[in-house]
């Protein structure tokens, strides 16, 4: 087991996150995550800390946050004062989105079932519900 002082290698962090190599390099390219320090040898060197700000991030994506949003989350974890109130916001707005989103899918397996429904599963295409509703021309703008 590493100690929050014990090095590791870049596969070894991956590993134990269960993210890939190249997401850890993108998530610092975008600021995500914090450049490591280097060995002599040029290979990247993590600690503890890079761990559990990587769980952070793969745990906050779980919950349907963007790479923005969690950019601010990080930056209002470490905000004594605002950070929680502000985080919780965050939360709630991420909650309503996904309300949303839930309630398009649910009109759109609704409309489908009903489509699906509808067809006999046999017969001309040109009688077909589900190929006439998606060949519809009219203007839905």
């Amino acid at each position: 087991m590493n100690t929050p002082h014990t090095p590791m290698t870049i596969g070894a962090v991956a590993k134990r996150v269960g993210v890939a190599i190249d997401t850890i390099r993108y998530y610092e390219r975008e600021g995500l995550l914090p450049e490591p320090l280097r060995r002599a040898s040029g290979y990247r060197s993590y600690d503890e800390g890079a761990v559990r700000q990587l769980r952070f991030i793969r745990r906050a994506k779980d919950l349907g946050f963007t790479l923005e949003e969690i950019r601010d989350l990080l930056a209002l974890s470490a905000d004594r004062q605002r950070g929680v109130k502000a985080v919780k916001k965050r939360a709630q707005e991420r909650l309503a989105a996904i309300d949303e989103r839930i309630a398009e899918l649910t009109r759109v397996r609704n409309g489908l079932e009903q489509l699906i429904d509808a067809c006999p599963g046999h017969g001309s295409p040109e009688q077909c519900p589900i190929l006439r509703a998606l060949a519809d021309q009219r203007d839905e703008a």
